[in-house]
């Protein structure tokens, strides 16, 4: 037999004969290294379990005092031998005692007298596995513990670079510094009290920092064009939600990133684009987007305006209700406004 690591073994009977009869068979067994404790006291074991760090007990049945099978209860009681090896030991040969033995929580039984190879077969076998699993715990824990590091990198580093790429968008706009910020900021408020989970929430959130991620591809000149867009030029700048919607779609972890560029110029009417998509048919996430990203803009300074008034925002909230706007996002929005008795969510102020 392989070499074992030191294991702590517990004898518990009320025979001293047996208790000097298994020390010697463990003391001729090279293949332990042991350190053993022995009792004949049931009471005097379980107070042994609680100041010792104990591998395996062996329990004989029949006691004074307290039987083998309340020891035995009372050792499965305790959380940290909850899976520790219990063997127990009778003259008694019933089958109906051994059924008993394995109720309570018995890991092996043996009949006494027992010969040196039997005791110590089955004493190596269920330490060998407790030490097996033991190691598989630990290891299990170890990796566990190294997934859970790799996974909060992971989601820093996705973190990190969707914000970086956020500003790089806000940066090709002088006017709009802050707004991919913004709108996640609001789309996440609405996502929250609209009722959606952490994960909706959060989803909401990284969508509403890369919605506009499609002006990459668009000409500085027209997005910072102080005089009104001509017809040509605004349809480049409708192009944008599709050109986000491809470069977004590339990120196979997150789907739900290019629903937000995609669709976020949809309107509830119908009227809206690029796909005219009406109702329930645009997307959840990109209905919330529409509604921040609309507040955003109207409480931002633009190149043609400044910020608009706070009344004025909240009557054209209330005008979009059922046409731009989903009605109840709109709403939350509006009650968001009516919250905002400083007029504090415009950019100036974020």
């Amino acid at each position: 037999m392989e070499q074992l690591r030191e294991s702590s073994i517990l004898v518990i009977d009320d025979d001293n004969f047996i208790l000097k009869i298994v020390n010697r068979m463990l003391s001729a067994d090279l293949s332990f290294k042991t350190s053993l404790f022995t009792t004949l006291s049931g009471r005097e074991g379980l107070e042994i379990l609680k100041k010792e760090e104990i591998d395996l007990v062996l329990l004989d049945v029949n006691m004074p005092e307290i039987d083998g099978m309340e020891v035995l209860e009372e050792i499965r009681k305790i959380p940290s031998y909850a899976s520790v090896p219990v063997i127990m030991m009778s003259a008694i040969i019933k089958p109906e005692l051994e059924a008993e033995a394995f109720k309570r929580g018995a890991t092996d039984f043996i009949h006494k007298p027992f010969t040196t190879d039997v005791i110590i077969g089955r004493m190596y076998h269920h330490l060998r596995f407790s030490y097996l699993q033991r190691s598989l715990h630990e290891e299990v824990k170890k990796q566990t513990a190294l997934a859970e590091e790799r996974l909060k990198a992971n989601e820093q580093l996705f973190n990190e670079t969707v914000m970086a790429l956020a500003q790089t968008i806000d940066a090709k706009d002088q006017y709009t510094r802050g707004h991919s910020l913004r709108v996640a900021k609001y789309s996440r408020s609405i996502s929250r009290i609209s009722g959606d989970s952490e994960e909706e929430q959060q989803n909401v959130f990284y969508a509403g920092l890369l919605h506009d991620i499609g002006k990459i591809g668009i000409n500085e000149q027209i997005i910072n064009k102080h005089s009104k867009l001509t017809d040509e030029e605004y349809e480049t700048i409708k192009t944008h939600p599709t050109i986000g919607w491809q470069i977004l779609s590339l990120i196979k972890i997150n789907p739900t990133l290019s629903i937000g560029a995609h669709y976020h110029h949809e309107r509830y009417d119908g009227k809206g684009y690029p796909e005219g998509l009406k109702g329930d048919q645009i997307p959840r996430l990109a209905r919330i987007i529409c509604v921040a990203d609309t507040y955003d803009s109207m409480t931002s300074k633009r190149s043609y305006r400044d910020c608009l008034p706070q009344e004025v925002v909240k009557e054209q909230m209330e005008k979009g209700i059922g046409s731009q706007f989903d009605p109840l996002f709109a709403k939350i929005m509006l009650k968001m406004i009516e919250m905002d008795t400083g007029y504090r969510m415009r950019a100036d102020l974020n």
